[in-house]
Order: structure tokens, then sequence, then C-alpha cells
């Protein structure tokens, strides 16, 4: 069946061949031969000239051609129908030509989508293909279309009904014949059209189905705002509705351009900010601005929509349609929270109270427990991450990690005794309780004897070794500590085991994932940065050297994966030997890690290994941490005066691998794109000075000293690179 459209337009010189008919004709001046007609229809579609629909024909010559063709009367219907929908039509006809229609293309489009398919049939061509190419598609079009016209200042007007039945053919032509979609994509007025039949519950369903199919493939994304009274049409949303039109708005809402992904580089996302900032907004930017939210009585109990318990379905069926509507509502929130309405819609999910809400559905349907046979695709195992269970969790935790991303209302995840817990532990190491904690609306936090961040540790410390989740937790839970270090929310962590958790799965499974591995080391070094009482837990859990040297070794297997714990325990060994404290005097004389990091060889070792591992065109946002872990070394031994050894012992270790200047020209090519990057005006520069607590402006003339052009200067790179080896000045591209 997939073969047949491909069948009707085979063959170039068929093609020419054919055209040539159509121009020798005008139009419908004689009789075709019946074996190129559907040749020529294919070419009238292409070339919007020439045979294109069914009331070209006449019924007699239509008829008698099905008889060999076997085409069902798809196109004598057809012709009926144009006939019988013109404009001062009462539709009646219309409606029952459609009724016998639909099931001659619902059967098959059934058994396309369930691979049904037979692989012998009946008719040369699907009904699907022979609806579309004697005018089919169009023809519904002007029907649906036809409220749009006015006669004597009065609106047409067709039925609900009829509405539906055309919804419907159009749907099961698309899913069953190639390029109907982009056909109706490119029909702008008519994807905006479409939003206002969702304002009816009869057509609402087919509406939102078929539109998800257009958005789909879309090549420019339509704007939210050209759709007439949009605050209207979700403001009378039931909850259903909402949860469905979430699968709209997630299509609407993301860039349609993959380059936000950690793989692209950064210099093809430099060069595509650049190309933004001169274009203005992205229809995604502009449309995540539009979308209009139900009003705080709308919200439902639990936090989001759910469908109708008066629904009659097996309660394996009602689960897996409240965990589909809710996956969808959860994805746009995230979008969301990662645009330029952040802040905004924040404040709505604070407001809605969508925290206790997601707190209270935890254990009943986020991370319930369920049989083995719940919940399962065809096709697909338990274990599978396209499972609808296991993509709502993986979704949930994304969320969560954008909500507590460097914004001051992750405190919302706690419960009301867990923030007085919070301020307790301030009060006793005496410093000044952080004052988000202090400005944290009670009324908006979880309730119950668990807040979320607590619900999440407990089942992140009993996941399966082997389970996908295991990224994702540890990157919900990083995110809490991004930012400012909190010694109060390192220690709140701390009490419930979450370092001798990690550990544990660093070094006695000995994991192997690199993603599991790269999101463990960046928590750990969030949970220990500048706190001695997690060094001196990590000491007593890591209590032999055996243990020691099976840490050393995850962390030396992909310094990509481990630089941010690195740069971490540097940070602290910097700050511990600056303080005068018998507590921190103790930790420096008896940690393995911090005694490992404070050996020159050691930083040396990183330092030349991280250079090493990154170039301007491979920079990523993945791997760009490797760079400014190599700064901080290098801010730090500036800070001592021994930015000159630094540089002098990284010249030695060049010649000692026999390639004179081949590191240092490629890290003064890193630092002349480091000035560029960084010193953009859009970008934000408060990640690095909060996760370093090295003032911005030091990082800048660290880098300025670094690139003086002064081969007299002891702390500049170019004094390092003899001149037959200096390769310097190379451009490198932003395309």
């Amino acid at each position: 069946m997939a073969a047949a459209p491909a069948a009707a337009g085979s063959g170039a010189g068929r093609g020419r061949r054919a055209a040539a008919t159509v121009a020798a004709w005008g139009g419908w001046g004689g009789r075709p031969r019946p074996g190129n007609i559907l040749l020529q229809l294919r070419q009238g579609q292409l070339t919007g000239r020439g045979l294109v629909r069914a009331v070209q024909f006449t019924e007699t010559f239509l008829t008698e051609r099905d008889k060999q063709s076997k085409w069902s009367g798809i196109p004598q219907l057809l012709l009926k129908l144009y006939a019988s929908s013109h404009l001062h039509s009462d539709f009646i006809e219309c409606q029952n030509i459609l009724k016998e229609i639909s099931p001659l293309l619902s059967m098959e489009a059934m058994a396309f989508v369930t691979e049904e398919r037979k692989l012998t049939q009946e008719t040369t061509y699907p009904n699907t293909y022979i609806f579309d190419l004697f005018g089919g598609v169009d023809l519904l079009v002007e029907i649906l279309m036809r409220p749009t016209i006015s006669i004597r200042g009065q609106k047409l007007k067709i039925s609900d009904e009829m509405s539906k039945d055309c919804l419907s053919i159009l749907y099961n032509t698309c899913v069953c014949t190639e390029g109907v979609t982009k056909r109706l994509a490119e029909k702008n007025d008519f994807v905006i059209f479409l939003f206002t039949l969702m304002t009816s519950k009869k057509t609402f369903l087919q509406t939102a189905t078929l539109i998800e199919d257009i958005l789909g493939v879309k090549k420019e994304m339509i704007r939210l705002d050209e759709v007439p009274n949009l605050s209207s049409l979700v403001s009378n949303f039931d909850q259903q509705q909402l949860a469905n039109f979430c699968r709209i708005l997630a299509v609407t809402i993301s860039e349609m351009d993959t380059g936000n992904d950690d793989k692209h580089t950064l210099l093809a996302k430099n060069a595509q900010q650049k190309k933004s900032l001169s274009l203005g907004p992205s229809a995604a930017e502009i449309n995540q601005a539009s979308i209009v939210f139900p009003p705080p009585g709308a919200s439902e109990e639990n936090g989001l929509p759910h469908t109708s318990t008066r629904t009659q379905l097996p309660q394996s069926m009602k689960i897996m349609h409240e965990i589909m509507y809710k996956l969808e509502v959860l994805y746009v929130l995230c979008v969301l929270l990662m645009g330029r309405q952040r802040n905004q819609v924040h404040r709505m999910i604070a407001e809605f109270k969508l925290i206790p809400g997601l707190n209270n559905l935890f254990d009943k349907l986020i991370w319930r427990k369920h049989s083995a046979s719940a919940l399962v695709l065809h096709g697909h195992n338990q274990n599978c991450d396209c499972s609808p269970d296991i993509t709502l969790k993986i979704q949930f935790l994304r969320l969560l990690q954008s909500f507590s991303d460097h914004h001051e209302n992750k405190y919302l995840l706690l419960n009301n005794q867990e923030l007085n817990e919070l301020s307790a532990i301030s009060l006793k190491a005496n410093i000044p309780e952080v004052e988000a904690v202090l400005n944290t609306d009670r009324s908006l936090v979880c309730d119950g004897k668990r807040g979320l961040l607590t619900r999440l540790l407990q089942v992140m410390k009993k996941e399966p070794a082997e389970s996908s989740f295991r990224f994702w937790q540890a990157r919900a839970v990083e995110s809490f500590l991004r930012g400012t270090t909190s010694y109060a929310d390192q220690m709140f962590l701390l009490k419930r085991g979450l370092l001798e958790h990690i550990l544990y799965c660093i070094v006695d499974s000995e994991c192997k994932s690199r993603d599991v591995l790269q999101s463990y080391f960046d928590l750990l070094g969030e949970l220990m940065k500048f706190n001695v009482d997690a060094f001196k837990r990590f000491n007593k859990y890591i209590n032999t050297d055996a243990k020691f040297q099976v840490f050393l070794k995850q962390i030396n297997s992909s310094l990509v994966d481990s630089n941010m714990l690195v740069r971490c325990v540097t940070l602290s060994l910097d700050r511990f030997e600056n303080q005068v404290d018998m507590k921190v005097a103790e930790v420096l004389s008896e940690c393995r890690l911090l005694a490992y990091i404070s050996q020159v060889p050691t930083q040396m070792s990183f330092l030349f290994r991280l250079i090493n591992i990154i170039h301007v065109q491979t920079l990523t946002q993945e791997n760009v941490s490797c760079l400014n872990t190599s700064l901080v070394i290098l801010m730090l031994a500036r800070r001592k005066e021994r930015l000159p050894l630094y540089l002098r012992l990284l010249q030695r270790m060049e010649h000692s691998k026999k390639y004179p200047g081949f590191l240092l020209n490629n890290f003064h090519n890193l630092l002349r794109f480091w000035q560029q990057h960084y010193l953009h005006k859009d970008k934000d520069s408060t990640c690095l000075e909060n996760s370093s607590c090295i003032s911005f402006s030091y990082w800048k003339e660290t880098v300025s000293i670094l690139l003086n052009p002064d081969r007299q200067s002891p702390s500049a790179l170019v004094s390092y690179i003899e001149e037959p080896y200096m390769d310097i000045d190379r451009d490198f591209t932003e395309e």
C-alpha cells in the first residue's frame, strides 16, 4: 500500500508525456486514455494545472473506469459532494455523502496505524490516495472554511457533525497518504482557522489531533497571537481539553531548530544567536509569551488536569489516560520554565500550588508501585524508555530540575517542618539564614510528612543500579544546590545520607554509564563544595587506599564527566587553606582527596588534560566546563603568584610529549573564544561567579593577562611558545 503513491508518479518520461497531454487539452476538451488518468491527476496536483478534481470528469466516465480500477466509487461520491456543497446548499445531502465516504477511509487508516495492512490488496491504489488524487482534500478544506465566508452580511454555518466528519476524513487521509499533511501545513489560513473549531466539544478532539499532526511537519511555526480569541478559547476548556491542548502547545512553544542541544558546538550556537538577534524573537518565543493559563479556580486539587471520572474505562486504561494527559502538561511547563517568560511562569506555578499538587500525586501516580504487566505499550517492555510510565517519571524529574535551577522558589519543594530544619541548621552553625528561605510563602509549600525533595531522595536511594532514572534524579537534586553555595541546603541533604549513596554508586557499584557518572560527579561537587563536614563524611566512607584508587580511576576515566568535581574540590582546598580553624585543619591533614588535589603534579596533570581534550571547533555546552575548570586552577595559582610557574610547567610537559607549542597555542585560541563567548552582552556571567565565588572581573583580568601579546610578560602565554611554533592568530569561523 505504501508503494502505491510512488507508482502513480514514477517515471520522468511518463510525467513529461502526461504534462504534454494535459497542455494539449487546455482543460477537459477530450477523452484521455484511462491508463493515464491517475498520472495526469498527480501531475495536475503538483502543478495546479490540468486535471485536478473529480468534477472535471463525467459521472458516466468515472463509473465506467471504476469497474476496471476498483476505486470504491470514491470519485463519483466526490462529484456528488462537489455538486451538493455550493454556497446556497443546506448541506444535508453533503453530510449524507460524507457518511458514505468516511468508512471507506477509516477502515484503511485503522489498518495502516495497526500495521495490519495486507501485502496483496484488491485495489491497486488505496482509497485515501484516490480520495486525495481526485481533489477530496482540497474540497473538504473549502467546505470546512465556509463559515469564514459572508453572504449579504450573514456568515455561513455548517453543523458540528458535518465538521467532525470532514476532520476525521482529513485525518485518515493524512495518516495513509504521504504529502497530504505537508500540503495542509502550507495553508496557513486553514491551520489558524482549525483552532476556532476547538470551541465545540463535539469537534474538539478531531480538531486537536489534526492540528497536532499538521504542526509536526510545518516548516514555519504558526504564531498563537494570530489565533482569534485565543484567551477566550483556552479559558473555556475543561481539564481534559486543556491537557489535550497542551499537546499542541508543546509543538508551538518548542524551538524548531535543534541547535540548543548540548551536542551542538558553541560556535554554531553563537552564530545562530547573532542571526536571531537581527531577526527578532522566534515564533516559539512569541508563542510562549502568548500562552494563556486557566484562572486559579480552574486548577484541580491535585495540581494537574485529569480525565473525567465518568468515563467508563478499565482501571489500567484510566491510569494510562491520566499519565498521558499529565505528561503533556509537564512538558509544556518545562519548556516555559526554560524560556524568557520563566519568572512569570514560576509565579503562576507557585500561586496555583502546582508543587504541593505534584507532591500529593507522587505516590499515587508519578512513582506509584505497579505490576509488571501494567502500562506497557505494544511491542515494548516495562523498562523501555518509550513506556508512558517511564516517560512521565523522566518528564517529572525534568520539571523539578527546571523549577529548582537558580531560583529561590526551589524551597517550595520542602514542607514547613523541613523549612524549619533549614533554619535550625543555620542557627546551629551561627550563620545567617538564607534570605530566600525567610521569604518563602509558607502557604504555598508542600504539605504532608515529607516534601517533594525528600520523596525524591527516598526513591533515588532505592533505584536499581541499571535504572535509567539515576541520571535524571541526580540532575534534579543537583539543580536544588546550584547557584550560591548554601551550607544549610548541603547539610539538609547530607543528613539524609545522599553523599554515602553517591559514593556507593561511584565506587562500590562501579557505575559504567557515562551520563550517570557525570550527573553523580556534578552532584557530589555541589554537595561538598566549601563544606568541611562533607569532606569528613567523604573520608569516613572512602576509608581505604583501595577504595580511593577506585574513586580516582572513575575520575580519571573521563575528565569531561568529572571536571566539575575536580573544580569544586580545588576551590574548597583553596578556601580551607586560608582558614584558621581546628576542624578545617583536621580535615586538611586527614582527607585523602584534598591531599591528592593539593599536589602540584596532580593539578598540572589535570590542567594539561583539560586543555588537551577540547578545541574551539569542538566546544559544546557539555564540555566548555573543562575550559572553565582549567581557568579556575590558573586563577588560584595567580592568587598565590604562581601563574608563571604553572605556565612554565605546561611548556615542559609539551616538550616531554615531543609537541612543543601544540597545547599552549590551543589554549590561546580557547581563551580568545572565551572572551567572545562570555563577554557578549547577552551572556549571564553570574553562574560563573556564583559557582566559584570568584568575581567575574577576576575571571576577565586573568584571561586578559594570559592573552597579553607582550612576550616579556611572565604571565602571558606567548612568552612560553617558541617563535617557530607560534600559531596564535588562527581564525575560527562561527558558521
